[in-house]
């Protein structure tokens, strides 16, 4: 019994046009219909908030107004699965590549997954990056059998559109400036220390991280890379590897 009114109390929560279901009361016993409306009413507030925390440059581009009708419209259908509200949200680029009304905004949805990576990021986990010499040790031989364990901060977001920028300049800039959406940038979020970093990716990087990412030996990344981008830098993307801090270790089947 107490089971059914809770699911159907949450069920009513979301649902506005549902009318307050039987056995809820008030303490006022002849108003629960207002007091059950101004709890809907806080619980759509509070989870608009919450995303509005973990998507601000999302809110700033299509402005207060847009941003709360449409992460009502998500809240409604995306509860919470966790009472820990830093875990929310991180299915909402996915729902505004959906909806309809932001259709015209085609760079939105990869702008939150950016802000998403920036946000899981934060909150990710510690750990040791590799030292560098570390891998500078392997014979040289050996390397393209490598196969390389990443930082629980460090996230990968390709793009068709000017990513990095859009979110630099929303994030940083007193004057939003103008930026060439013609120019497609990946991008790589890391949180090597305590502040989180967000880098544009060199050609062909966005694929050979996420290769190496996915298990992927270093040899058989660098062969995919150079396959679709033909201007890919092995040697810099390398270099890169440990200058970012994004890696924590290594194995070549043998040892790690």
């Amino acid at each position: 019994m107490a089971g059914d009114i809770e699911a159907a109390f949450a069920a009513a929560v979301v649902k506005r046009d549902e009318p307050v279901p039987e056995g809820i009361t008030s303490w006022t016993g002849n108003r629960p219909a207002r007091r059950f409306g101004i709890y809907r009413g806080n619980v759509s507030g509070a989870l608009i908030e919450a995303l509005g925390v973990r998507y601000p440059v999302v809110a700033r581009l299509v402005g207060e107004e847009f941003f709360r009708a449409m992460t009502r419209e998500y809240a409604l259908t995306h509860l919470p699965k966790s009472p820990v509200l830093i875990h929310y949200g991180g299915d909402y680029p996915d729902f505004i590549a959906r909806f309809e009304p932001a259709e015209g905004l085609t760079y939105l949805a990869d702008v939150a997954r950016l802000e998403s990576a920036y946000w899981q990021a934060y909150h990710a986990a510690d750990a040791v990056p590799l030292a560098a010499e570390r891998l500078a040790a392997v014979a040289p031989d050996a390397l393209p059998g490598l196969t390389f364990r990443f930082h629980p901060a460090a996230f990968i977001v390709a793009s068709a559109w000017p990513i990095v920028s859009i979110w630099e300049t929303n994030s940083h800039d007193a004057e939003v400036r103008a930026v060439d959406l013609e120019k497609g940038e990946d991008a790589l979020v890391t949180r090597p220390e305590l502040s989180v970093e967000v880098r544009r990716l060199p050609v062909g990087a966005a694929m050979f991280l996420s290769a190496l990412k996915d298990g992927e030996t270093l040899g058989e990344a660098a062969t995919k890379a150079m396959s679709a981008a033909p201007g890919f830098d092995l040697a810099r993307n390398l270099a890169g590897l440990m200058e970012t801090q994004v890696l924590t270790g290594f194995s070549d089947g043998d040892a790690a």
